[in-house]
């Protein structure tokens, strides 16, 4: 009997009750080799009532202490590396050199967020008019959502999470329903490192799933690479349900197109 994946929620991995399932292929062979169970509307809640649970002991968690447990978390997953690197070839279909790579890819922002304490820091200027000063604070957003594409199980679940911990937020992963084993078992990791139940959950799903977070109302931030089309209707849906929302169409580059650029042009490659 396959196995069927389910949630990591409240720190410990749970099974997914009944609300559809889908097969997880291996590219290489095209035979599936697992399950994976989607989240009912009472799973995703209680997802995200964890994460608001757990968000007031996190956010007023000092900065270097939470780049401590990630040091801790950075330390696993080079430890699980072929590990991880395994389970991203048997559901995506990378070679074991390409894993590597992208998980190393994914460190990278990790270890930026490790020592992200020092960017947190935020300015006082006195007297900027008679009497008056002036100050900024940086202070994190609350509960985010992680949406991220089949091509990278592992890099971009960590240049998201990475940074949205770091920072002080609770974190819901919603990966791709293709290859969720590896994002599963980072979770896990992050548990192992210390990160506290409830602050980085992973639910699985598809569109539904994808549509219940947008609207949900505890959910604070929405944070999304994938197909264009998507990008503009998650920016759009989220946007009217008062969240605030980076959605990289295409995981491309940013660029400002300026009043006066010419749309009509077109440059040869």
């Amino acid at each position: 009997m396959q196995q069927e994946l389910g949630h990591f929620i409240k720190g410990k991995r749970t099974a997914a009750r009944s609300n559809g399932s889908a097969p997880i292929y291996n590219p290489g062979t095209g035979e599936v080799i697992r399950q994976v169970g989607f989240a009912t509307p009472q799973e995703i809640d209680e997802c995200i009532a964890s994460a608001r649970a757990a968000f007031p002991g996190w956010r007023h968690t000092p900065p270097a202490t939470r780049g401590k447990i990630l040091a801790k978390f950075r330390n696993l997953i080079d430890k699980h590396e072929d590990e991880l690197a395994r389970l991203v070839g048997e559901e995506h279909g990378k070679s074991l050199v390409e894993a590597k790579g992208s998980i190393s890819r994914g460190v990278d922002v990790l270890d930026f967020a490790t020592n992200i304490a020092s960017h947190l820091k935020t300015d006082y200027c006195e007297n900027v008019g008679r009497g008056v000063d002036c100050y900024s604070i940086r202070q994190p957003l609350g509960v985010i959502v992680g949406i991220t594409p089949f091509n990278f199980p592992a890099m971009i679940p960590l240049w998201t999470g990475a940074i949205a911990l770091a920072t002080g937020n609770c974190f819901i992963l919603k990966p791709s329903e293709r290859d969720p084993s590896c994002p599963l078992r980072m979770a896990e990791l992050a548990h192992e490192a210390g990160i506290p139940e409830g602050v980085f959950n992973v639910i699985q799903g598809d569109k539904d799933c994808v549509n219940h977070l947008l609207r949900a109302p505890g959910v604070d931030g929405i944070s999304f690479v994938g197909q264009t089309s998507t990008a503009k209707y998650i920016q759009e849906t989220a946007i009217q349900h008062h969240k605030r929302v980076q959605a990289f169409g295409g995981a491309k580059n940013h660029m400002l197109v300026m009043p006066d650029a010419d749309l009509d042009k077109t440059v040869d490659a």
